[in-house]
């Protein structure tokens, strides 16, 4: 993998690298693209997803649509929280303005 290439990777992900970065991280990702590859060599034909080492039924619940009906747990760290003319918290709170 090329300088060039890691500084595409680091520009798509947001994520600021210096240019004496890139060498390393050059060589580090080639290494994990190489394990993958290595990876991708092993023959997993028969064999069944599994979700832990030991045989086990997921635990499920009932899907079920509900409001939490517990604002003021949900709330309750909320940075800015108006409230009504009692001085009651209102059930929601307000957020910065990103939309002008």
């Amino acid at each position: 993998m090329d300088k060039d290439t890691v500084l595409n990777i680091a520009k798509l992900a947001r994520i600021k690298v210096s240019e004496a970065e890139t060498e390393s991280l050059a060589g580090e990702l080639t290494n994990i693209f190489d394990w993958i590859e290595q990876l991708n060599e092993v023959n997993t034909d028969n064999v069944e997803p599994m979700t832990s080492v030991v045989a086990m039924a997921m635990p499920s619940r009932v899907d079920e649509v509900n409001d939490g009906d517990d604002a003021e747990r949900v709330l309750k760290n909320a940075p800015d929280r108006p409230a009504d003319a009692q001085g009651n918290s209102l059930a929601f709170y307000t957020v910065p303005k990103v939309v002008e």
